[in-house]
């Protein structure tokens, strides 16, 4: 119960700063890198460790590289939405289809795993936290600080939106609860390549001018120590059994 408030709170709270400061872009993007230097510590960390000591020389790997496959598919559809590139979408959509189906099955897919973490607060569930807020930041910029969105007064359209995209985790973690647990390695595997796109495109995209960024620098080291913190404080014990 604990892990589906948080996965709601996440988007929730990032829709609401977005519709309040969402016209302030250098934010959402700070907070995007933040975020992925949170993630990729996530990544090699917690994710990919809990993935090969499942099953030690097995293929694992290649699930790996259908997770980040399968994000490069989905950002086809969401045209980059994830790490920062909403300025493609036309403000005449309330959002183009093709964007929230994108959307909804990159958070859906999150959530299945979740079905058998060990632990409740899992470095995994924070890591998704960390990733829904900059997400959900930009997607209350979008929805609720366009030209036609009445401020008093946000459409049902764009409300069940964000409720769609709040909810998806939580489903997928509810579909997760069917699957046999002996498959949540190979779950674990295609997030972790899910995770390790997005965070990777983010942290490499060079600026205009290809100068140094400390700021970025700063946030990316930033989000990595955090990671780094919850990753010393988290109780590894379920992965020494498989050893």
């Amino acid at each position: 119960m604990v892990t589906v408030i948080l996965l709601i709170l996440s988007v929730i709270s990032g829709v609401f700063l977005g519709k309040h400061f969402g016209k302030k872009e250098k934010l959402a993007k700070n907070l995007l890198i933040l975020s992925a230097g949170f993630l990729i510590t996530i990544c090699l960390n917690e994710v990919f460790p809990q993935v090969y000591t499942a099953e030690p020389g097995s293929s694992l790997g290649i699930f790996v590289i259908i997770g980040v496959l399968l994000q490069m598919v989905l950002e086809a559809l969401t045209k980059g939405f994830e790490h920062g590139h909403f300025h493609h979408h036309s403000d005449h959509n309330i959002l183009p289809l093709a964007l929230m189906v994108g959307l909804f099955i990159h958070a859906f897919i999150e959530g299945i795993p979740l079905a058998n973490e060990e632990h409740q607060l899992s470095p995994y569930l924070w890591g998704i936290v960390f990733h829904n807020l900059p997400i959900s930041f930009i997607l209350g910029a979008f929805l609720f600080n366009r030209k036609d969105e009445s401020k008093r007064t946000p459409s049902y359209p764009s409300l069940l939106i964000v409720a769609l995209f709040a909810l998806a985790s939580p489903m997928g973690m509810l579909l997760g609860n069917y699957f046999n647990p002996d498959l949540q390695p190979y779950f674990l595997a295609i997030v972790g390549g899910i995770f390790l796109h997005i965070s990777s495109v983010i942290i490499f995209e060079s600026n205009k001018s290809h100068n140094i960024d400390w700021v970025k620098i700063g946030l990316v080291i930033l989000g990595v120590s955090l990671a780094l913190i919850m990753h010393l404080f988290h109780d590894h014990s379920h992965l020494e059994h498989h050893h």
